[in-house]
């Protein structure tokens, strides 16, 4: 539901209110549902939020993108054997990941 949540914020461009969030997921989630997903997601620094009446709008703190990079992060801080944990993902890249690896590396962001 996060994922979910935060795409609608995403698309929406704009600070939204609990609401209007439910408005846009177009589910059956109680608005209050809702707001504790949001709530989750601003301890998590994944969301910020400013007054909007007697509550909060949301958006987001960062892209598609910067989010996933947070979250591996996060996993690669959980282990203590760093080395092998990204011995084993480089292993698993494409060929195209791995030269885009490469690049981004040796300081070549095109």
């Amino acid at each position: 539901m996060e994922s979910t949540i935060l795409a609608a914020l995403w698309a929406a461009g704009t600070p939204l209110t609990p609401g209007q969030v439910q408005q846009a997921i177009e589910t059956e989630l109680a608005r209050t549902t809702v707001t504790t997903i949001l709530s989750r997601l601003y301890e998590k620094g994944s969301v910020t939020r400013s007054r909007a009446g007697r509550g909060f709008a949301y958006t987001p703190t960062e892209d598609a993108a910067g989010l996933t990079a947070r979250r591996m992060h996060s996993e690669l801080r959980k282990e203590e054997d760093r080395s092998t944990v990204l011995a084993r993902f480089v292993s698993q890249l494409t060929d195209e990941d791995e030269r885009l690896l490469r690049d981004l590396l040796d300081g070549d962001t095109r």
